[in-house]
């Protein structure tokens, strides 16, 4: 037997459709972080280069992480952060993810 949303099945009431897809998505972010190693001009690089900024975004970036220790480059899903993690090690640079909020 089959049954249909919207319309009774026999004895069990009415079924109801479900969403699978959650009603909020927290946001990620990836951090790069400073390290002793690499110079201002690479990170600058790497941020225009990977991500695609322009030069003046990518060194206010860079000013950030060298200046506070720390910037967020991206924000997206766990997924997109989880490979932009991964690139930025790929780089040199250390990075990690968290969930904002």
């Amino acid at each position: 037997m089959t049954e249909t949303p919207g319309r009774p099945a026999s004895g069990t009431g009415v079924l109801e459709a479900v969403s699978e897809k959650p009603t909020t998505q927290r946001p990620w972010i990836c951090l790069v972080w400073d390290d002793p190693v690499n110079t201002m001009s690479y990170v600058t690089f790497v941020f225009s280069s990977y991500f695609g900024y322009p030069r003046a975004h990518a060194e206010r970036l860079m000013l950030q992480v060298h200046h506070r220790g720390r910037a967020v480059v991206a924000a997206g899903t766990r997924e997109q952060m989880e490979v932009h993690v991964a690139a930025m090690h790929a780089y040199g640079l250390w990075a990690t993810m968290e969930s904002e909020g």
